[in-house]
Order: structure tokens, then C-alpha cells, then sequence
């Protein structure tokens, strides 16, 4: 039996000690934790680390996003790029022993950045989402030319519901990933279990 990826990014909007909570109860059901918290500061994000790691939610699924320097500072070894971060190659040249993920839109960015070392990439969004209202999805006929443009996984993002998993996971995607689906849900539990249900195949 074989199980896809259940990424989990923050939305920012919570405070860090109802984020802790939430984590706390629903992390043995995820693989990875995004921390995308612009809003914070540096200090602010490593104090939410340790307080994450304080109720043992487990280092090893911390992925950070962008602020490569407070993944340095916390001990974080996996980190998350956009197309405003630091380029994946001078991250993997300086800290080579750093997992480094980057959002990419087509097939030409995702092969480039494989080619400048890139571990794995994140694709979206693939159906219509309020996080990106009046643009379109990319769709999973989309999704299926990133998959098979590069040999790193691709993680699909964006209006995935649980009942729509099992199609992204057809469709080649290494996992998915979820914000609001999950963390502003009124019972994150429940819905993180039926995600991780659905991420399952036989």
C-alpha cells in the first residue's frame, strides 16, 4: 500500500498559539509543515518553531518558507521558495545540506529549477480556490505535462478537497498540499484524517 505526501502550509492568519494547538493534535497525520507567515517577524517565526517543537510536533516535518534565515537559526533543514525568494541554486550552494522546495507555474520553470537543484516543486493552483480569486486553474491535464517534464516530485496545491485527491494522485503528483481545507476547518482532525484516507492506494 503506498501513500502520497499531505503537506500543510499555515495561512498566517491564526495566532501562534492556536497554530501550535491545531499542530499539536493532527501532525502523526501529515508529512510536512509550511511555515508561510509573512506578516511575522524573524523573531516572531522562530519563537512559533520552538513553540511547535515545545509541543512536539516533530523538527524533521518543519519545512520554512522563504526565510531561509531563520530555517538556519532554528535548525530547520527544509525549506520552501517562491519566485521572490533567494534562487534555489545560491540556497543549495550555501547550504547544501538543505532540502529546498520551489513553487513553479509551467514546464519550463520546473525544469529549470530542477536543473538548479531543486528537490521538489510545488504546482497550482489546480482547481478554482478563494485564495485565487477570478484566475483560472491550471487543471490536472496541466498538472500531468509538470509531472512528466521532470524526474523531482511535484506537490499539487490548490482547491483539492479530499474527494478530489485521489485524481491529483493519479495524475502523477508525489502528494498534495492544503491551508484553509484544514486549519480553518471547524473540526481540523476529522478533515486531516479523511485527506490522509484519500492520499492512501492500493
Amino acid at each position: 500500500m503506498k501513500t502520497g505526501e499531505l503537506h500543510l502550509i499555515s495561512t498566517g492568519n491564526q495566532r501562534a498559539e492556536e497554530l501550535a494547538d491545531i499542530l499539536s493534535q493532527i501532525h502523526p497525520y501529515i508529512d510536512f509543515i509550511h511555515l508561510r507567515e509573512k506578516a511575522r517577524s524573524a523573531k516572531d517565526i522562530y519563537q512559533l518553531i520552538q513553540l511547535l517543537i515545545d509541543k512536539k510536533v516533530p523538527r524533521s516535518k518543519i519545512v520554512m518558507n522563504d526565510r531561509i534565515d531563520v530555517a538556519m537559526a532554528a535548525n530547520i533543514n527544509s525549506i520552501q521558495l517562491a519566485s521572490n525568494s533567494l534562487p534555489v541554486e545560491l540556497v543549495k550552494k550555501t547550504f547544501p545540506h538543505v532540502k529546498a522546495g520551489c513553487s513553479i507555474h509551467s514546464a519550463e520553470e520546473a525544469r529549470l529549477a530542477e536543473k538548479n537543484g531543486a528537490d521538489f516543486l510545488f504546482f497550482g493552483h489546480i482547481y478554482p480556490t478563494q485564495s485565487k480569486p477570478g484566475l483560472s486553474p491550471r487543471g490536472i491535464e496541466h498538472l500531468r505535462i509538470i509531472v512528466e517534464s521532470v524526474d523531482i516530485p511535484v506537490i499539487a496545491i490548490g482547491g483539492i478537497t479530499p474527494d478530489l485527491t485521489p485524481e491529483v494522485v493519479k495524475a502523477g503528483a508525489k502528494g498534495i498540499a492544503v491551508m484553509s481545507g484544514v486549519l480553518e476547518d471547524a473540526d481540523p482532525l476529522k478533515t486531516v484524517q479523511s485527506y490522509r484516507t484519500s492520499l492512501t492506494k492500493e
